[in-house]
C-alpha cells in the first residue's frame, strides 16, 4: 500500500511538478510569494519523482548505484539536515538572502530524509523476485511432476 502511494506521489511529482514544490515552500518559508525559484527547480522535482518511480517499480533490479545515493541523502538530512537545506536552496532559488525560514524546517528536512530511507528500503525489499529463484521452483515442479508419473 505504501509502496502503491509513493509511486502515485512521485508519478505526480513528475507531471506536475509546481503544486509539489509550493507546497514546501508553504510549509518551509514565512515569505513564499518571494521567493526567485531557477528554471532548474521543476527539473529537479520531476527527478526526485522519477527516481522514486523508478526504484520503486523496479525494486531489486534498479540502480544499486541510485538507491544509494538516495539512502546517503535520506541518512543525511536525518543526522545533519542543515548543510542539505542551504545547499538545496542555493540550488533551487536565486535569492536565497531574502528568504525567511521557517523554525520547523529543520524537522520537515529530517522527515524528507526518512522518506528518501522508506523509498530505499521499500526499493530492496520489493519487486520482482530473481529469475534463478523462479527458475528452481519450476524445476523442482517439474521433478515432482516426473516422480508422480514414475510411480
Amino acid at each position: 500500500m505504501l509502496r502503491t502511494l509513493l509511486i502515485g506521489f512521485g508519478l505526480f511529482e513528475i507531471v506536475k511538478p509546481r503544486p509539489v514544490i509550493e507546497a514546501c515552500e508553504r510549509i518551509g518559508l514565512r515569505n513564499p510569494a518571494a521567493a526567485q525559484r531557477r528554471p532548474l527547480a521543476l527539473t529537479g522535482a520531476r527527478l526526485e519523482g522519477l527516481v522514486f518511480v523508478w526504484l520503486l517499480v523496479r525494486g531489486r533490479q534498479g540502480s544499486t548505484l541510485v538507491s544509494a545515493l538516495l539512502g546517503l541523502a535520506g541518512l543525511t538530512l536525518v543526522l545533519v539536515p542543515r548543510p542539505i537545506i542551504g545547499l538545496s536552496q542555493h540550488l533551487v532559488y536565486a535569492d536565497t538572502d531574502e528568504l525567511e525560514v521557517q523554525p520547523w524546517v529543520v524537522p520537515a528536512a529530517r522527515l524528507l530524509g526518512v522518506l528518501y530511507l522508506t523509498v530505499t528500503l521499500l526499493s530492496r525489499s520489493g519487486g520482482t523476485e530473481p529469475a534463478s529463484e523462479e527458475g528452481s521452483d519450476d524445476g523442482d515442479q517439474s521433478s515432482r511432476r516426473l516422480q508422480i508419473r514414475s510411480r
